[in-house]
């Protein structure tokens, strides 16, 4: 595809060469997004050419239905690049998830995030951001790793797809198995490969099932999670997590499920109450639940080492080891949930490692891949793999997998993220570039609308509330979370508003030259944001 040249006039996309080329290329820079047409060419050629402007050589123009593009390829390299994509996309097409659907049905939404390079992000406009979120807390290599992408291309190449049904299985799924098993901090066995954080918290669940009834207990099936905790969205992962509008309108949580209080001490700690009196209270009522419910009936508790889409909740310093205490006294089995603070978002390669405990099982997602290919995993003891192995010889068959369990080309990718976050000594880059993220962010404690600012290693947040002590939130009505960030974005840092808590979760390889960029970013975020509050009188 070679077309002469490219040039931008009123919102319409204009090119030098003939119909077909022109629609090849398109269809090639935005990989089958849309549909085209001959129809909107113009055949009349002009003369524009010049690297920065196009201007100088024949172009035509072209336009397709009431949405037009501009679109461009990098005539030097050959290389496609998307200099603005006014692409407005027909939301009656994909149910979005996670937004008011109220807000864009029956129109058009703008897309986003048409261009990635590393720690950067550009919209359909064209403008740059500083990715502060990696993505959906995934991306720890950031955007448009090369090596990964070959190493995806090569698998392709080589065995573009395996399933483990039946006892089969291929290298990567073995190799990345071996790998996990040697870094994780528990005693672990086997692993499982699903897809997804909420996948493999669905499994935790149904394996604490199976495991129960193999060894002859089967009234212990209750599970044990907290309120503000995320563990995905499924029927039973869904189920675990704490957010009550994960819940509402779909009739979870199922039965068995149970949530005990957040370990957020700025939130939900009593007036004169200390932390270590909060922790105190929050263990008899963890303890108080076990007794009431009866130890024998609970299979599991659930934790995320820090709360993630919970707010950022980072618990106090001996909250998890002294749960991990009870729940060991108890028999219950500790599901760690490491789906975002696994693989070094928290400065060590595990967060369980940070707030020093060993769980009894694992689930690994989102940074495993670094989101480039979807991949997730169960870690369990040995123990429970031999009571699965010795009652399904008695049925016959193990009847859990997916068609996508051990992907070979999703193992390699994933397998090749954790030799190159290893190579880059990521880990402990992480926890020094995340000190002095968390010293940056400390800085706006004294901020007007800042209640709390709260974070480890590479995650964080900051809590904007009308009143700082005592704890005074806003009316979430007003939508003062929601609109700082918008403002962040509108300053070119892309954060995300959990409530009225704005979350950070930068990638991992982001520089402290980019952590004051970001940093700088925010504050005109926020400083926009208390003009704002105080015009409308909401402090």
């Amino acid at each position: 595809i070679k077309p002469e040249a490219i040039a931008f006039e009123d919102g319409m996309v204009i090119v030098g060469a003939n119909s077909y080329d022109f629609a090849e290329a398109v269809k090639r820079c935005y990989m089958g997004r849309i549909s085209l047409s001959a129809t909107g060419f113009y055949s009349t050629p002009k003369v524009h050419w010049d690297p920065k402007t196009f201007k100088g050589r024949p172009f035509y123009y072209f336009a397709y239905g009431a949405a037009c593009s501009e679109v461009a390829l990098d005539l030097l390299t050959g290389e496609n690049r998307i200099l603005r994509a006014d692409i407005l996309h027909d939301v009656g097409r994909s149910l979005n998830p996670a937004i008011d659907i109220g807000q864009i049905e029956g129109g058009y939404v703008q897309g986003a995030g048409w261009l990635t390079t590393e720690e950067l992000v550009w919209d359909n406009k064209g403008k740059q951001y500083l990715e502060g979120m990696a993505g959906l807390w995934c991306t720890a290599l950031g955007y448009g790793n090369t090596e990964l992408a070959s190493v995806a291309e090569e698998q392709m190449r080589k065995m573009s797809y395996s399933q483990l049904f039946a006892g089969r299985t291929n290298e990567p799924s073995v190799l990345l198995a071996e790998r996990l098993i040697e870094m994780a901090p528990m005693d672990s066995g086997r692993v499982f490969f699903g897809l997804s954080g909420s996948d493999a918290n669905d499994t935790q669940v149904k394996l604490l099932w199976y495991y129960n009834n193999a060894i002859g207990r089967p009234e212990k099936k209750k599970i044990i999670s907290r309120k503000r905790g995320y563990h995905g969205i499924t029927v039973a992962s869904g189920s675990l997590t704490g957010i009550p509008t994960f819940h509402k309108e779909f009739d979870l949580p199922l039965p068995g499920v149970m949530h005990v209080t957040s370990p957020h001490y700025y939130s939900e700690g009593l007036v004169g109450e200390t932390e270590a009196q909060f922790v105190d209270r929050l263990l008899a009522e963890l303890e108080q639940l076990i007794l009431q419910e009866g130890p024998e009936t609970i299979a599991g508790f659930i934790a995320e080492p820090i709360q993630g889409a919970g707010g950022v909740v980072v618990p106090p310093k001996d909250y998890l080891p002294r749960v991990a205490q009870l729940l060991q006294k108890h028999d219950i089995i500790f599901i760690d949930d490491e789906v975002i603070c696994g693989f070094g978002r928290t400065g060590q390669p595990f967060g369980a490692q940070t707030f020093d405990i060993r769980p009894t099982t694992m689930s690994l997602a989102k940074a495993l891949s670094s989101a480039y290919l979807p991949i997730s995993a169960v870690l369990i003891p040995e123990y429970m793999h031999d009571a699965f192995a010795s009652r399904s010889d008695e049925l016959g068959n193990f009847g859990h997998g997916f068609t996508y369990s051990g992907h070979p080309v999703c193992g390699a990718v994933a397998l090749r993220n954790l030799e190159i976050m290893e190579d880059m000594g990521l880990y402990a880059h992480a926890g020094k570039v995340g000190q002095v993220f968390q010293q940056r962010l400390r800085e706006f404690a004294d901020h007007p609308l800042v209640g709390e600012v709260r974070g480890e290693g590479l995650i964080a947040a900051v809590e904007l509330v009308k009143q700082k002590q005592p704890r005074t939130p806003f009316d979430p009505q007003a939508g003062v979370g929601a609109y700082c960030a918008a403002a962040c974005q509108d300053a070119g840092v892309i954060l995300r508003n959990l409530g009225d808590s704005v979350a950070f979760c930068p990638p991992l390889i982001i520089t402290e030259d980019q952590i004051d960029e970001l940093v700088n970013k925010f504050s005109i975020g926020l400083d926009a944001t208390l003009d704002w509050a105080t015009k409308t009188h909401l402090i």
